[in-house]
């Protein structure tokens, strides 16, 4: 990878670092739990305790794919970045563009 991929996809990592900070920050308001003495019915109770439980979900997601950000970022400027953690072989460039915190090839992704 040139520096200038190298550059470019470093400015894509960080702001899709602080994509899932606010998308972390707008999911920890929404999952808090549904207050039993909230004067609603019981199917927009159920509504609302259906919805907490796909922020939290999400949540979870958003916290998970902000980790293996970090992480890349971390690793971006090491000799073996870009390379399958599984085969060794190049992970295609446009693979990385998409999904910079993929460690696999499509190939062995596809095998998992």
């Amino acid at each position: 990878m040139d520096d200038v991929s190298r550059a470019e996809l470093k400015k894509k990592i960080v702001e899709e670092i602080e994509v899932q900070k606010h998308l972390i920050v707008s999911f920890t308001s929404t999952s808090k739990p549904v207050a039993p003495d909230n004067a609603i019915g019981r199917l927009t109770r159920m509504e609302a305790i259906s919805s907490q439980g796909i922020s939290e979900a999400s949540l979870n997601s958003a916290r998970s794919k902000l980790a293996k950000l970090e992480k890349a970022l971390s690793k971006l400027d090491l000799p073996d970045f870009g390379i399958c953690a599984r085969c060794s072989n190049p992970i295609p460039q446009g693979r990385i563009m998409l999904l910079p915190e993929n460690v696999l090839c499509v190939s062995c992704a596809e095998k998992n």
